[in-house]
């Protein structure tokens, strides 16, 4: 799965760099253009504009909480759970915004949903799949299930 996210989140970007200008516009709806930012930072541009090397700064950080990610699949998470599936997600997302950050020294974005002039912060897949992820983990942190697992008394899948 998280092989999957990086190859959509990757030809997403190298599409959106192959047509669109830097800080250009295409509507698409009229809440949804296809922009192209550069995003130095982290989620909606936090620390972009640091005196530090902000990119070394979230390389190491992404690279430390992949490590820690894969630990907790192979110690806390039954395989198909929705922990896991969570996981992979998040997993599938950081990476691809690493390859950004190791190729072009910032992450591409490139979604932008807006409604009576208020834009949203551009975001990307990669983004979309690390948001995903950490919902489903706190809904299952909370007990809410959303994802097939194996129901061991009847030795079928089920929606739990």
């Amino acid at each position: 799965m998280a092989l999957l996210i990086v190859i959509v989140d990757q030809i997403t970007k190298w599409l959106i760099l192959s047509t669109l200008e830097p800080y250009s516009s295409t509507a698409v709806t009229g809440f949804f253009n296809l922009v192209l930012v550069y995003n130095r930072g982290a989620a909606f541009g936090f620390l972009a504009n640091s005196n530090f090397d902000v990119n070394l700064f979230f390389l190491i950080a992404n690279f430390v909480v992949l490590i820690l990610l894969f630990i907790a699949l192979r110690t806390l998470c039954p395989p198909r759970s929705q922990s896991a599936t969570a996981i992979w997600l998040i997993i599938g997302g950081a990476i691809g915004n690493i390859i950004d950050r190791l190729v072009h020294g910032h992450v591409i974005d490139f979604l932008d949903f807006h409604y009576a002039g208020w834009h949203y912060s551009a975001f990307n897949v990669a983004d979309s799949t690390i948001t995903v992820g950490a919902i489903l983990l706190a809904m299952e942190i909370l007990g809410f299930r959303v994802i097939f697992r194996k129901n061991d008394s009847a030795k079928t899948d089920s929606l739990i």
